[in-house]
């Protein structure tokens, strides 16, 4: 995530030639500085020169050469390979997948993200670009992701329910039901309550009780789509209808190929928490890595299955 990637040395690099303002905003080494200050300073108060730094990082006309139609470099956002992720499907024999977006949520009609993906055969890269432009300037610093190492997962999703055939959605519902029950009947029988000599032992005993409830388990939340940023699997519809995402050339069905999310979790679909972060459940660098907030939260890039050179097309939740 956030580069460098392997992008070769006489490659023009991707650069948003839309016309909006590319000089005012958040200084792309100020958004980094504060991400570090702030990683330095967990558990702590900030220094002095901490707070006078964090205090100068204001939102403002940082670069005024830098015309509204000047050429801005694209931001570095992914670079995924097809060897660890076997969903990631492309044109063929090309096995490596790079994301770009444009810092600045003001494109188009809805007014969002400008992204570009550039798929290409690795082996066929031999001197790396080296500097990599970035721009200098971001529109809100949660448009920059965090550096960080992707760790694929497989995980099996199922199909949105308000999608699903409504005698299946029934069948859920009853089965969500059934499990209700039982947890209020496993309740009801429960032992009475004791007494504790202390309010210590009474909070260590709710928590000891607390940490032996089975956890609620439902459709939406734990078995049908996974949060977080994916690569393929199913679309969430949870802000509004169900709507066709279908390709502008040929009308093709356009399947999600990329899932951009605000958390890898949250407090309803925690079951799809890694084991091994589960300790460490409520640590912002487990719940939010990328520190990355598009459009209301959720922002997904489909492509044509037909034909991966057809143009993309984003939605948002």
């Amino acid at each position: 995530m956030a580069g460098p990637l392997l992008w070769p040395a006489g490659e023009p690099w991707p650069v948003c030639t839309a016309v909006h303002p590319k000089g005012t905003g958040h200084l792309l080494s100020d958004v980094r500085l504060s991400r570090r200050i702030q990683e330095d300073a967990r558990g702590r108060e900030y220094t002095e020169d901490e707070r006078r730094l964090l205090d100068g990082m204001t939102r403002d006309v940082h670069v005024p050469d830098l015309h509204d139609d000047d050429p801005l470099p694209m931001l570095a956002v992914a670079q995924l390979y097809a060897r660890d992720i076997p969903d990631l499907v492309g044109p063929e024999d090309h096995d490596l997948l790079q994301v770009f977006w444009c810092p600045f949520e003001v494109h188009g009609d809805g007014r969002t993200i400008d992204v570009v993906l550039k798929w290409r055969r690795s082996t066929d890269v031999g001197a790396v670009l080296t500097p990599q432009p970035e721009p200098p300037v971001v529109g809100r610093e949660e448009c920059v992701p965090n550096m960080c190492v992707v760790h694929p997962e497989r995980v099996v999703e199922h199909q949105y329910l308000g999608l699903l055939e409504e005698e299946l959605q029934e069948e859920i519902d009853a089965w969500e039901e059934a499990r209700l029950d039982e947890d209020d009947a496993d309740e009801y029988n429960s032992a009475p309550p004791a007494s504790y000599a202390t309010y210590e032992e009474y909070a260590e005993a709710m928590a000891a009780a607390e940490a032996a409830e089975p956890e609620e388990i439902n459709y939406m939340s734990d078995l049908s789509i996974a949060p977080g940023w994916k690569v393929g699997g199913f679309a969430s519809w949870h802000l509004t209808d169900p709507a066709p995402v279908d390709c502008q050339v040929c009308g093709a069905a356009m399947p999600p190929l990329l899932t951009v999310a605000m958390w890898e979790c949250d407090g309803a679909s925690r079951s799809w928490l890694p084991v091994e972060d589960r300790e460490a459940g409520n640590d912002r660098r487990v719940i939010d890595p990328t520190i990355v907030y598009l459009g209301r939260g959720l922002m997904r890039v489909h492509t044509c299955p037909a034909d991966p050179g057809h143009p993309h097309r984003l939605s948002f939740q």
